[in-house]
């Protein structure tokens, strides 16, 4: 994955968790995409449920915005399970826009 942006920690509280990222965050994220960062990760610590509407919403946007760059996050604080993701996407030339949960219990083998 040629950049990753570890974003955290933000408000508990998901209408201030999405303010902050927008008015803190975000205009450094945009700046790296402008200045040629592709594909771009975002890592997020876990948070709850709530979180997951305008953490989408975000990265959809950028993804859409700023394509062809590639924009995904990943949401954990589990550094194996940021590592294989990472890995994975940088072979994902399609994926971009997604936001994924990490438990770092892995899938299992594939049947």
């Amino acid at each position: 994955m040629k950049d990753v942006l570890r974003v955290g920690p933000l408000p508990e509280e998901p209408l201030a968790a999405a303010a902050d990222f927008h008015a803190r965050l975000l205009p450094a994220i945009e700046a790296a995409l402008r200045g040629g960062s592709d594909p771009l990760a975002v890592v997020f610590l876990p948070a709850s449920h709530e979180h997951r509407g305008w953490r989408l919403a975000a990265i959809q946007s950028l993804a859409r915005t700023y394509a062809p760059s590639r924009v995904n996050a990943l949401e954990s604080d589990d550094e194996a399970a940021i590592a294989a993701a990472l890995d994975w996407l940088s072979g994902a030339a399609s994926v971009t826009g997604q936001v994924m949960a990490l438990d770092g219990a892995g899938a299992g083998p594939v049947l």
